[in-house]
């Protein structure tokens, strides 16, 4: 069994009233490679930098080979770094970059050259030994960032987002060249990084973390293919995450259905998340899968298709739109025109009622012969606290005038228990104009039918995703419209080598081995 070498006990460190590190204990073993995974300001490079030494912890303590470093300066320890940016010196040649450490223990020159080109020819840079660091790619100075790091012989090699400043296919390569250099010198490395990719190609073992903790530690086909919650499953990989019911050991439902699965030790009918990954469903005919669905999106990446299949329609509410002639009101005498239309409201709202928010619903507009908008000063309108009809008049100051009807209604939502969510919208009237005009009709349409949904759990607002309606926008004429207005349904990602087209109807399918439950958060 690997010996354990460093073992970070309930380090806690904060910077002013912020803590970064909230208790964090964990152990790292020899000739392991070890990546300290999670997105900015989550304390992974906080972390690295207490090993190092470059920081002190507030609490807590850091052993090396079961001896505590807290008071062991960073240069005396028996670790390297390498920087996101190197930290190469500029007026050094590769070779007495690699050697200045070496030099500094005043070690022999036979000895330093002996080392030194062994850690030249480790990292592939035979004949680069006098070539100017600042002339070098990226790429290469990242090797000899490493080799001066290696040739101290530290016990543990530490890299903070050191791929990050190069290119993809750079990148791509260096992951592998750092794993075969770890496992060639045979010491501990311990990478930070944000990429999950990196994380899933170099490591032994990944450290997932979250404003200050540790989420989870694992493998990275442990963490793949077992999250431990929503966010590591997110983070690791593309998710379909689902709200589902855990009915009992290796039984879970989402959607009314029930699903075979390789979980267990949940409480009966607890709540919780599923994790599907999308290279674990498979299209199948229709009605022949676990569910079925319509084909929305289909991406081509190259070596798969990435497709979007609704399996559940959203909530949706239908209302109705009348369309309505211009009925300009003209002023000859002071050469003004006004127009303004109707408009529903919700009985809710009468009391935050305001003019201008009169004007904008009843989309009240005034124009002089030259087309020049003219300032619409009177708003006058006497809504009351009750359903019912009401006059509401705009006039401009040289007494241009229209009334249109405030109909005031009850709110009349659509509750969708099995989305949990409710959705409410409301007849509305326009001008065959405003129906032409307008540059983002969905938008309009929404605005208009002031339609509008929510979440029955925490009120948290839901975004209306699809608005329908059968007419031709540019040739539309007076008349009454239904327009229908629905939030997301049940979506799933998935990816295939076959090809598929949007609109095709299709049934899914996984393996119960290829759906994993975990826990809510919190």
């Amino acid at each position: 069994m690997a010996k354990k070498l460093i073992e970070v006990k309930n380090v806690v460190k904060s910077f002013g009233n912020q803590v970064v590190l909230k208790g964090i204990s964990l152990d790292i073993y020899e000739n392991e490679f070890v990546t300290l995974l999670g997105p900015s300001g989550c304390g992974k490079t906080t972390l690295l930098r207490v090993i190092a030494g470059f920081l002190d912890a507030d609490e807590g303590h850091v052993m090396m080979d079961g001896e505590d470093i807290a008071k062991v300066p960073a240069y005396k320890r028996e670790c390297n770094t390498v920087f996101q940016h190197y930290a190469l010196f500029p007026h050094l040649d590769v070779y007495d970059n690699i050697a200045f450490g070496l030099k500094i223990k005043k070690m022999p020159k036979d000895i330093i050259r002996q080392k030194v080109m062994r850690m030249i020819s480790l990292v592939g840079l035979e004949g680069y030994e006098h070539r100017d660091v600042k002339a070098m790619s990226g790429g290469q100075q990242q090797r000899v960032a490493i080799a001066r790091a290696l040739v101290n012989e530290p016990k543990v090699l530490l890299l903070d987002e050191s791929l990050s400043a190069l290119d993809k296919n750079l990148r791509k390569e260096m992951q592998i060249e750092l794993k075969e250099i770890q496992r060639e010198v045979g010491i501990t490395f311990i990478f930070v990084t944000h990429d999950q990719e990196e994380a899933l190609t170099m490591s032994d073992k990944i450290v997932i973390m979250k404003d200050g903790n540790i989420e989870q530690i694992g493998s990275p086909t442990d963490v793949y293919n077992t999250p431990v919650n929503e966010y590591c499953a997110r983070f690791i990989g593309d998710s379909n995450i689902i709200d589902g019911i855990m009915k009992h050991d290796n039984l879970v439902s989402f959607d009314d259905a029930d699903y075979v699965c390789q979980d267990y030790g949940f409480s009966e009918n607890e709540a919780v998340d599923i994790v599907i990954r999308p290279e674990d469903i498979d299209i199948v005919p229709r009605n022949q899968g676990l569910l079925n669905g319509e084909v929305k999106s289909v991406l081509f990446k190259g070596v798969h298709y990435e497709i979007i299949a609704e399996t559940s329609s959203g909530t949706s509410k239908t209302v109705t739109m009348h369309v309505i002639a211009e009925h300009d009101v003209v002023n000859e005498e002071a050469h003004e025109k006004i127009s303004a239309t109707s408009f529903a409201m919700d009985l809710e709202d009468v009391p935050n009622l305001s003019k201008d928010e009169v004007v904008a619903r009843a989309n009240a507009q005034a124009w002089n012969d030259d087309e020049e908008d003219v300032s619409i000063p009177n708003v006058e309108f006497d809504v009351e606290p009750k359903v019912g009809k009401y006059d509401c008049t705009f006039s401009t100051a040289a007494g241009t005038s229209i009334t249109v009807t405030i109909n005031v209604v009850e709110p009349k939502t659509v509750d969708d228990k099995e989305n949990e969510e409710s959705i409410q919208a409301f007849d509305f009237y326009r001008t065959v104009d405003d129906i032409k005009e307008s540059i983002a009709l969905d938008t309009d349409l929404i605005r208009w039918a002031d339609a509008y949904a929510w979440s029955m759990e925490d009120d948290s607002r839901v975004e209306i995703w699809d608005v329908k309606y059968d007419f031709d926008d540019e040739n539309i004429s007076e008349g009454d419209y239904r327009i229908t207005f629905s939030t997301q349904g049940r979506e799933l990602k998935l990816e295939t080598t076959d090809k598929h087209e949007v609109g095709e109807r299709v049934g899914l399918k996984w393996n119960p081995e290829d759906i994993h439950v975990m826990r809510k958060m919190g």
